[in-house]
């Protein structure tokens, strides 16, 4: 298979993932609200399934491929980068009811913000294809594809419905409807099949850098995990018992227990 081919691959898995945050929509066509414990738990399950990628599946592959060292490094600046990137938008105040009408600085705004939470998760599944056609992995419409492609695909898929459902959850309030709710959504990921084609062509151009490459997606992810969504869901939580701590920890197991197996698969 050609470049462009590899590719278009890497780019039609970056979009699955973008695609699935839609599905985070779909409850609000059945139910009227979702209740804070079960939030709480959402995220909880979003950051389990991020952790997991990034320390079984990104920093391990990155220990095989270079040093630690190497690992911290790209971590430490992926890590620097998104901070970066949230103290320039963080005076920001983005409302999606305006997305439609925006000026073209309010859409540099917005695809700042969206650029800032998904570009990494982008990151992680480009690098995971670095082994793309090199000979190892399930064969998959002609091209060979690296287990960890497929476990990272998967696991950033998944975990970007919950996130998508967190997303759709504040739109409700503001009286979107059903099916923006599900746009808005997917128009959040979208930078994931930017960022998963951009980083893929990085790493098979200059290979010396995987080991990098993988650090660096690993650390922006522990990063938003832990900056991001563990406070997300203790705010949301706040006002149940033991302040919504069981129904996170008990989220974070699920998601660590859901992406574990599916590297021995």
């Amino acid at each position: 298979m050609g470049l462009l081919a590899n590719l278009a691959l890497v780019f039609v898995a970056g979009l699955v993932t973008a695609l699935a945050t839609g599905l985070g929509a779909l409850p609000f066509f059945f139910f009227d609200d979702i209740g804070d414990r079960w939030n709480v738990v959402l995220w909880g399950l979003a950051s389990g399934i991020m952790l997991s990628a990034s320390l079984f599946g990104l920093v391990e592959e990155g220990l095989a491929e270079g040093t630690p060292l190497e690992i911290l490094a790209g971590m430490a600046v992926g890590v620097a980068l998104v901070v970066v990137a949230h103290r320039v938008i963080s005076n920001a105040e983005v409302d999606p009811r305006e997305y439609e009408e925006a000026d073209f600085r309010k859409l540099l705004l917005v695809l700042g913000v969206l650029t800032v939470h998904s570009f990494p998760e982008g990151v992680a599944v480009g690098v995971s294809f670095a082994d793309l056609n090199l000979g190892t992995g399930a064969t998959v419409l002609g091209f060979t594809v690296p287990a960890l492609a497929v476990f990272m695909t998967v696991a950033i898929s998944i975990h970007n419905v919950p996130e998508g459902t967190a997303i759709a959850i504040p739109l409700r309030a503001m009286d979107v409807s059903e099916w923006k709710m599900v746009w808005w959504a997917v128009f959040s990921s979208l930078p994931q099949p930017v960022g998963a084609v951009v980083a893929f062509a990085f790493v098979r151009l200059a290979r010396e850098f995987l080991p990098f490459g993988f650090g660096f997606a690993a650390g922006a992810m522990i990063y938003l995990v832990l900056t991001e969504f563990v406070p997300e869901a203790l705010e949301t939580g706040v006002d149940l018992p033991s302040g919504g701590k069981p129904e996170l920890v008990g989220g974070v197991l699920a998601g660590v227990l859901l992406m574990v197996p599916l590297l021995y698969v």
